[in-house]
């Protein structure tokens, strides 16, 4: 089902971008920051609970509207109409037909995905690892992002070439929504009501441990307070990629944190005074230590086989 025009889709971002006061709050799809709100987003997700974060979302004015990079995206296309008075500034959670994803997983409903930006057109969605906007022509790209203006504004696109003026970004691809309708105009429908419960927060370990390593939290306390209950689980999995040398984005991966316990060797006194004779295990003190609790008993029968001249391996024997 086609939601709107691409023209249509682009001029509402640009709309956000320039005419409203917007903040970066992760999780958030256009929730004017009233108080109920600013609680709400303070308490919910890791990120937000950063004193950093939660200081700027507490003196927020009560006109100011939150959204992140895919929630801008999820946003629009659920109905956001910039009213005061909805829990969502008019959105309603999965409007439409419009799933809830993040900003990887948002790519999976666009077609004709390129990196060959020559070819890009207006309401396309631009991307890369973990981050998304919508491209609004002339060059010119809408994202919500904590950098720069900290919020919905209006960015270049690198990729055509970088301009004076502008906060530049290169992005990896881009493709078209498939709610969007690049060909012909469509009339935008009224959301149906529906609940507007806070959207479960998609916690992935592999990504939060990806960009743990890239440095996206910090160290420290500071990686602790952005981390928040996560912390420990992430912080053995990022320990884990440093003792195996996965640190590049690409092969960072989780491992088993219950490893099975190595069985113990079956003990063979005889391969083991073999051994013993051929000098594996050294001499006096490095011997004891060596065979521990079956040092008496090896020792017995080396020197037993000393004794009796069968000390070469093949005709080493037990006495």
């Amino acid at each position: 089902m086609k939601l709107m025009t691409a023209s249509a889709f682009a001029e509402t971002a640009r709309k956000i971008a320039t005419n409203y006061k917007t903040l970066y709050i992760y999780g958030c799809f256009g929730a004017p920051m009233n108080n109920t709100n600013k609680t709400r987003y303070c308490n919910n997700y890791a990120y937000n609970k950063q004193p950093a974060r939660t200081n700027k979302i507490k003196n927020a004015s009560a006109d100011t509207f939150g959204f992140d990079c895919v929630c801008l995206i999820k946003g629009i296309l659920w109905g956001w109409s910039g009213d005061l008075n909805r829990t969502y500034g008019g959105a309603a959670y999965k409007a439409n037909g419009v799933p809830d994803t993040n900003a990887d997983g948002i790519m999976n409903y666009c077609e004709n995905v390129s990196t060959n930006f020559a070819n890009i057109e207006v309401g396309e969605l631009v991307h890369m690892s973990g981050h998304v906007g919508i491209y609004i022509g002339d060059g010119e790209v809408v994202e919500c992002t904590p950098i720069w203006k900290d919020g919905v504004q209006i960015t270049n696109l690198a990729n055509l070439g970088k301009r004076d003026g502008y906060n530049n970004r290169t992005w990896v691809n881009h493709g078209k929504l498939t709610f969007i309708d690049y060909n012909q105009p469509v009339p935008t429908p009224e959301p149906e009501p529906v609940p507007e419960p806070t959207p479960a927060e998609e916690f992935d370990l592999l990504t939060e441990v990806k960009k743990t390593i890239r440095g996206d939290y910090g160290n420290g306390q500071e990686r602790k307070n952005a981390l928040g209950s996560n912390y420990e689980e992430i912080q053995k999995q990022v320990e884990l990629n440093y003792k195996y040398g996965t640190t590049g984005w690409d092969n960072i991966k989780l491992y088993s944190s219950t490893p099975e316990p190595t069985p113990s060797p079956e003990f063979d006194l005889l391969t083991e005074v073999k051994k013993t004779i051929r000098g594996d295990y050294g001499n006096g003190q490095a011997r004891k230590d060596a065979l521990g609790t079956n040092y008496e008993e090896v020792q017995k029968q080396v020197d037993l086989n000393y004794k009796y001249g069968t000390t070469k391996w093949d005709n080493v024997k037990l006495y």
